[in-house]
């Protein structure tokens, strides 16, 4: 692998945002998951789960309810009291409603998928998909806090504080009002909670509570048919697979629940439901659960998006069977100015810079250097208004800063002076620059490439403090395609840029056209780089495969197709996260180098690929000098797994890496304190 001076970054104190709700779209097997913050991020499960589209969140801005509509529809509802329809060619809001009910706790959409059910703090209401109110179900007494409509769309059970409810959706009324029991472990609780409900074909309501109860209730009598006491503590959230033979719960002792219905006897027709798997992936709440035909879904505080393989569901014992626990954005929330040695860290309402700390002393492989000048907090740069960061990107010289919100773009020119920096914002950014979805700066720094949502990519001019726009690439007619991923060459003459729909188009800068297009892929694009000194784009894809296509020649490199051809390492394929950053030695063009959140790889285009009988990763030490020889020439791929989970890899210099890690424990140790239970002996 060769051997670097290692920057090891600890003081990125990124806290994901705590999960909210999730909804699963079945017919395109994606996941769209809401966090606390207003954020709501859409995972292709058939892209090795990748976190294909985001809408940065708000504020005001508290996602209560996430459901899908008329196949591809995303809409989200919450205590601001609007209902918000996401566009996923844009990555914007397509428009907002306002409900006129104070805020919404929940929401449904109808089995045709053209109706939206919502329950506010006053009304229950029914609206088109068009967000048009159709009309009023039922003006309540008190909360309804969770939903479900009848498979038939014909009934809808809604559960309140203290009692369940069943309307007939023709006639408005309700038809039966199913008390619940406030008794907890023998005693009243002054109030019981209903979080979540589920309406099935036979009529069977399910609900769950603050009591720690699982119920089933009989819709046509309005009695209790079973109860199942499963936890201490509140159970939150309830999720049905998609053929009624089981359902999940997740419990606020983070606890996660299988439920499936299953024969009383061998023999016998009659079928009853049972408690079959418990699961503990979470330390905290489990605020929401999800159903797919293969997998159990949950995430709550503890941020954590858990996805559990029901292994007898999954025909085929791959990647696919392997439990997934995704924490982090995949996408870059750190830039880096290599000159002078800076990072810039992206948080929802501010930035950091800091500058990297220095040693001036030696040692040998594997030592840990003291270091003779610390890190240098440098800025904190707090954004204007209530819009999260979308995207942010330092300039290599490090004399700039550019950030998008939603609403605005923004630009600093820094100044430095001994030990001293001044900030100084360059005004009346044209409007069109505004939530851009991704920015990245030109090699010597007198470019700025924007990509708006609406598809197009600006080129702005840089000289002293001011700035000039020079062109846009538009979409092509009839498309409007947002750009989440950019790359440019070192020389300046070639940018690359990949939308939502795993294309890649490269452009021409010099003669601001575009050049050529990249042969389309099932599956999108995570990361992307051009080769300095050969102008070969180095594509990353969900599916853990990477191409090499050469722009000039405009086709794949030898390389490239002797990878296809031959294939990947099997380990290589079912790595479950997705490569986040590809860069090259400036001195060894025949290195690639990538990462993803828990491993770091140079990949030596001129040594053969591994085989499936080969030792892809050897955790082990080598022994002696011959046995690091040994291992430098056995396959072109060299792996680390010293660094995790990571965040963000560079080189700094042709003997010198940064690497900024971000350790689950020091997450966990900032939310607040998990329910305690007793345990065995203590």
């Amino acid at each position: 692998m060769g051997e670097f001076k290692v920057h090891r970054v600890r003081f990125f104190n990124y806290v994901p945002s705590g999960i909210r709700c999730v909804a699963y779209n079945n017919q395109s097997n994606r996941l769209a998951v809401s966090r606390t913050d207003g954020t709501v991020e859409v995972y292709n499960l058939s892209a090795n789960y990748f976190q294909e589209k985001f809408f940065p969140g708000h504020e005001s801005r508290a996602t209560e309810a996430l459901c899908w509509a008329e196949g591809q529809r995303l809409f989200s509802a919450g205590l601001n009291g609007e209902i918000m329809e996401y566009d996923l060619q844009a990555l914007n809001i397509k428009y907002a409603v306002d409900a006129f009910g104070g805020p919404i706790w929940s929401m449904a959409a109808s089995p045709s998928g053209s109706q939206l059910l919502v329950s506010n703090s006053v009304t229950l209401c029914i609206y088109l998909c068009v967000c048009h109110f159709l009309f009023l179900l039922y003006n309540s007494q008190g909360r309804i806090l969770s939903l479900s409509w009848h498979p038939s769309g014909t009934h809808i059970a809604a559960g309140s504080i203290d009692y369940i409810s069943v309307f007939d959706v023709k006639s408005g009324s309700a038809i039966h009002k199913m008390i619940v029991d406030r008794q907890h472990m023998g005693v009243s609780k002054r109030k019981c909670i209903v979080w979540g409900v589920a309406f099935l074909s036979d009529g069977t309501v399910i609900s769950v509570d603050s009591a720690g109860k699982v119920q089933f209730w009989d819709s046509a009598t309005g009695t209790l048919v079973k109860s199942h006491l499963i936890a201490n503590a509140d159970v939150q959230s309830i999720a049905v697979a998609e053929q009624e033979d089981s359902f999940v719960v997740g419990t606020a002792e983070g606890t996660v629940f299988h439920f499936q219905l299953v024969p009383v006897t061998s023999n016998s027709s009659e079928k009853q439901w049972v408690r079959t798997k418990p699961f503990q992936h979470h330390t905290h709440d489990v605020r929401t659960v999800a159903h797919s035909p293969t997998a159990l879904i949950s995430g709550g505080t503890d941020t954590h998006l858990v996805i559990r393989p029901l292994m007898e569901k999954v025909e085929v014992k791959n990647y696919d069977a392997a439990l997934r626990k995704i924490t982090f954005p995949h996408r870059r929330l750190i830039s880096c100015s290599k000159k002078r040695q800076l990072l810039l860290f992206q948080f929802a309402h501010h930035l950091e810079l800091w500058r990297l700390g220095s040693t001036v002393a030696t040692g040998k492989n594997g030592d840990t250097l003291p270091l003779s000048k610390n890190a240098d907090h440098l800025l904190h740069l707090k954004t204007k208004g209530p819009e999260n960061i979308i995207c942010s990107c330092i300039s290599p010289c490090g004399s700039w800063i550019a950030y998008s919100t939603v609403s605005r773009f923004f630009l600093y020119r820094l100044n430095y002076e001994h030990d001293n920096i001044s900030l100084k914002r360059v005004s009346k950014m044209p409007p069109f620059l505004r939530c851009a979805l991704q920015i990245l700066f030109s090699e010597d720094s007198t470019k700025l490439f924007v990509a708006s949502n609406q598809g197009a990519l600006h080129i702005v001019q840089l000289s002293g403090g001011s700035f000039k726009h020079l062109h846009a690439f538009q979409p092509q007619s009839g498309t409007v395609e947002a750009m989440c991923l950019l790359a440019v060459s070192s020389d300046g003459n070639w940018l690359a840029a990949s939308g939502t729909s795993a294309g890649v188009h490269v452009y021409n800068v010099k003669q601001l056209k575009l050049h050529c297009t990249v042969p389309a892929y099932n599956f999108p694009v995570t990361a992307m780089a051009i080769a300095p000194n050969t102008n070969n784009l180095v594509i990353a894809h969900s599916d853990q495969q990477v191409f090499e296509y050469s722009i000039p020649d405009k086709q794949y490199t030898d390389w490239s197709r002797t990878v296809q051809k031959q294939g990947f390492h099997h380990l290589w394929l079912q790595r479950d996260t997705p490569i986040t950053h590809i860069s090259f030695h400036p001195k060894r063009p025949m290195h690639i180098l990538l990462h993803d959140a828990y491993m770091f790889c140079i990949i030596d285009k001129s040594l053969p690929l591994p085989n499936d009988k080969t030792l892809l990763y050897n955790p082990f030490p080598p022994t002696n000098e011959s046995d690091v020889i040994r291992r430098r020439t056995a396959h072109a791929f060299k792996i680390s797994k010293i660094y995790k989970p990571l965040l963000f890899m560079d080189l700094l210099d042709e003997r010198t890496l940064v690497a900024v890690e971000r350790p689950l424990d020091d997450i966990i140790a900032q939310l607040p304190p998990p329910i305690k239970k007793k345990k065995f002996g203590t």
